[in-house]
């Protein structure tokens, strides 16, 4: 793991802190639990727990993210691309489905649940699950930098976090 990808997953961690034991409880519950064929997930505890907590989430991550710099926010803003990326896998698509903005909705909504979630889904993608989104959290550190910085950062990857670009995640 990189330093930008440390750094992401601990500002992941330090925006979920403040909602709380149970939210806490929940992702890992979502995390270590072990995935039966025909989950029904959504809208039931853990799920509906950590779902509704999001925008929290989100507004935290947000205001920690609001006095980095530039080459801060666009190396987070890569970190999150690359971990995007790196999901975007028929194996995921399979259980997430979607089209392709919610195909990346849904991988940020795994991306959004932390190291431990998103690493299960990426040893199993029976981890992830149906109808989970989180469209803001693609997004979170290219808008914070817009909004500080009057421009959109260029990760320079040479990669993108759009569904369906990722070779080797769609090899037959």
């Amino acid at each position: 793991m990189n330093d930008e990808t440390a750094r992401l997953w601990e500002l992941v961690e330090a925006a979920w802190a403040p909602l709380g034991p149970e939210v806490a409880q929940a992702r890992q519950e979502l995390a270590r639990r072990t995935p039966e064929p025909g989950d029904e997930l959504y809208g039931a505890p853990p799920f509906s727990l950590v779902d509704d907590a999001l925008k929290g989430f989100l507004d935290n991550l947000a205001d920690l993210s609001r006095d980095l710099s530039s080459e801060e926010l666009t190396a987070l803003d890569r970190a999150v691309e690359r971990l995007l990326f790196d999901i975007d896998r028929a194996d995921v698509h399979a259980v997430t489905d979607g089209s392709d903005d919610g195909f990346l909705y849904a991988r940020g909504f795994v991306v959004a649940l932390g190291r431990e979630y998103y690493t299960a889904v990426v040893r199993d993608p029976r981890m992830a699950i149906l109808d989970a989104y989180c469209e803001s959290m693609c997004y979170l550190f290219f808008h914070v930098h817009h909004e500080r910085f009057g421009d959109f950062p260029d990760t320079g990857s040479g990669i993108t976090r759009e569904s369906f670009s990722n070779p080797e995640g769609w090899a037959a």
